[in-house]
Parts: structure tokens; sequence; C-alpha cells
């Protein structure tokens, strides 16, 4: 039996589990994998642990999921995953996923000690100290039994969607879209349509208007202060105006705060959520971008019963000591320490590679420096060939995403999402040059 390393972590090894199981299954079927709960109970790991498994290997092209029949084998050849990227760079900080299990070990002690500690679930206190943070004043405050958390971002938009019923309605969201919105809403198989926004990150308000008229919209996705992927900040006149819009129609606005604490200046104080009515108002965080995928919970606010409704239904198990150990880090603003060095880091790397990619393509390659996350939203002259561009770019600390990711109807052929994870000015330069060769300016 292969011994897992000692200081690896939870995912990590069940990654691996299910990865054995891949290699054991027969070859060219789509043998069916264990369920979620099946591999928790076995491997005595969280819930949210072997989702967030699943994930990274269905993002691999290793799984396949199919809505209500669990997770099955993927056929692909290994040469056809390698070349079919589906996740941006990943920012693991490490130092923080060591705090968040030194919290752990310390409430696992304080647990024994404890009489009646099983009374108190730790997922109240993270929902209390998510209220909070989210408070700003009387007049717009939140509760506890407002913040609803999952063990991911696809099954808290599944649970958001029942739960307000909006299967059958249509969802706007702005275009191109954050990624990993963009991605669990497809999951979901709600249908969405899609609004144009301009180089500076502002919403086409007539296309808008013109959606909200003759669609049945039910939801609007709007981003909290930062367009993801162009990373432009949006302006307060221009949130007020998409407030004052929205406020004429019966619709749900979900506000995405997934990366808006990444503006590089620090996060703004008006967010769009201000510009909104709170009786329309859902507000969808997570600790996965912060925190590392030890973390990959995300919550929802919303002032609605019919979220408590379906949240209890769900009933999801949520690791307690996890749940406790994120809120201990709220509290004791570890989590702000944690943003304020993501966003020295990417600000730091975005602007050293944009200057290596204007010094190296000129006016051939288009591209703006982001106000805040890790990507440049770059368009070339040339459609990009995305095989030829992966296979020069493997190995290398330079990640590229084509731009059709960020669409559901696959627009942005010309467009390229550039992120560098690495500290190496020369060899993030020895990658410009191959991505420059291929895409024709050698």
């Amino acid at each position: 039996m292969p011994q897992a390393p000692h200081r690896e972590f939870a995912y990590r090894k069940v990654y691996r589990y299910i990865e054995a199981l891949i290699d054991q299954s027969p070859p060219g079927q789509r043998q069916r994998l264990p369920s979620l709960r099946g591999l928790a109970s076995r491997l005595r790991v969280s819930l949210g642990t072997v989702q967030h498994a699943y994930n990274l290997l269905e993002e691999a092209g290793r799984v396949q999921r199919r809505p209500r029949s669990g997770y099955f084998v993927h056929s692909a050849s290994s040469s056809e995953v390698a070349i079919v990227p589906r996740q941006p760079p990943v920012f693991e900080p490490s130092l923080f996923e060591l705090n968040l299990h030194n919290h752990e070990r310390r409430l696992a002690r304080q647990r024994l000690r404890a009489v009646g500690w099983g009374q108190d679930p730790g997922s109240v206190r993270l929902r209390q100290a998510l209220a909070e943070r989210y408070t700003l004043s009387s007049s717009r405050y939140w509760c506890a039994k407002d913040v609803h958390v999952a063990p991911d971002l696809t099954a808290l938009l599944d649970t958001v969607w029942a739960a307000l019923e909006l299967r059958h309605a249509t969802v706007l969201v702005h275009s191109p879209c954050c990624w990993q919105l963009l991605q669990a809403l497809a999951r979901t198989g709600v249908p969405v349509l899609e609004v144009p926004v301009d180089t500076r990150g502002v919403l086409n308000l007539y296309a808008l208007t013109c959606l909200l008229e003759s669609e049945p919209v039910g939801l609007v996705v709007l981003p909290s202060c930062l367009s993801t992927p162009q990373g432009r900040l949006m302006s307060s006149a221009g949130q007020q105006q998409l407030g004052h819009l929205l406020s004429r129609y019966r619709v749900w606005v979900l506000e995405s705060d997934l990366d808006s604490e990444l503006c590089h200046a620090g996060p703004p104080v008006i967010r769009q959520r201000d510009w909104v009515d709170v009786r329309q108002l859902l507000v969808v965080g997570g600790f996965e971008a912060v925190l590392g995928p030890e973390a990959p919970y995300a919550y929802v606010l919303g002032p609605t019963g019919a979220l408590a409704r379906g949240f209890g239904e769900r009933a999801f198990r949520l690791p307690p000591l996890r749940m406790q150990a994120l809120a201990c880090m709220l509290d004791k603003g570890e989590v702000d320490a944690q943003w304020a060095w993501l966003r020295q880091a990417l600000q730091r790397r975005t602007r050293t590679l944009a200057r290596v990619l204007a010094l190296r393509f000129g006016p051939q390659l288009q591209l703006r420096l982001p106000d805040g996350g890790g990507l440049i939203w770059a368009r070339l002259r040339q459609p990009v060939h995305w095989e030829s561009i992966s296979k020069a770019l493997a190995g290398t600390s330079l990640h590229a995403m084509p731009g059709k990711h960020f669409s559901l109807q696959s627009r942005f052929q010309h467009h390229l999402a550039l992120g560098w994870t690495g500290d190496d000015p020369v060899e993030l330069q020895i990658a410009v040059d191959r991505l420059a060769r291929i895409a024709g300016h050698p």
C-alpha cells in the first residue's frame, strides 16, 4: 500500500487515491467513481476535501461530472488532456494554509477539554464572522442567519438556483466574465446570456436594458468592484447607474465578491452592493483565492427565508473545526493580512509581465496594466492558435488561458489571459520569447 508524504495536504491524498482508481479502471470505459459521501467516509475526510479533489481532476480532464449521476472516468487520451487548460494560474498561499491547520489543531485540543462544545457548530461562528465583516452601518447590516456556506462555488450556486426557483430563468453576466464564476454557472445548467463590457470594464447599459425588457431574466451577476479578467476597477458613478437601472426590475442581483480584495491599491470603500436594494441583493464570496485549495468553501449573503430553507434541505456536512479555524483567521485579521500580501505579490508580477510583453511584442499585442488581480488581458492581431501556445509554455511559470474560456459563447478568439507565478525575470523572458515565436513574432 503506497504511503502518503508526511505533511501532504488532505486534498492531495484524496487526489492521488482517485487517480489510482482511474488508473485501475478498464481502458476505453467510462467507469463510475465513488460518490462524495462514500469517499469522505472511506478516507475519513470532509466532503469539501473530496469535492476539491474531484474538481481538480475534472479540470485536468481525468474525470467527467454528470448532474445527478456522479463522477465518471474520462476516456480522453493523455495528450488531449495536456493541451486543454481549464483553470487560471494558482498562487498557492502555503504559509496561510499552515496557519489554518494550526488553528484547527488548537481548536481540537480545546474541544477535548470543553463541555458541550458540540452544541455550537463551527459554521455558526463562521457565519457570525462573515456577517460582521459585511456589516457597514445600522441601515445596511447582516446577521448570521443571512449567511450560508457551501463546500464550493458550484454547490453554492446550485443550491441558490433551486432555493430561489431560478432553474428556468435567464441569468445575465458581464462578458468577458470571471472564469471561476462562469464555469460554476455552466455546471448548474441555467441559461446564461452575456452583456458586453468595453476595455474600461464598463457594462453596456443599452444592451443590458434590452435584455431585461425582452428576456425572462431572473438574476443579474455583477462584479463587486473589479471587472475580471480585464482587471479594471469599476467607477462609483457607473455602479450607481447600474443600481438605479436594476431597481426598476424584479430581478435578483448577485454581486461577485470573489476577487474584489485583489484591487492593487486596496479594495474601494464603495462596492456595487451599496447601490442595490438589499431586498434583491445576493453577495457571493469564497476563501480559495486567498487561502488556497485547503479552503474551497464559498458563501452567500441574502436576506430571504427561501435561501435558509434551500440550504437547510441540502444540509451540507462541513467540517466544524475547519469552519471555526476560518472564523478565527477572520477575527484575528489573518485573512486580511493574506489579502494584503497577495495584492502586493500580484501587482509586482503583473507589472513585470506587462513590461516584458510590451518590450517583446510592441504594438502587435494590445494590453493595459490591470488595476487588480493577477492576469494580463491581452489581444493579438491574429486568432490564437491555442494548442501551439499551450505546448510552448508547458513547464514554465508563464500561464495562459484562451480568451474563449471567459465566454460561454466562445468569444474573444484573439485574446489571451496571461499570468506569471514565478520570481525569475530571466525565466519569464524565455517564456515570453517562446510565446512570441508561436504567435508569429520571431
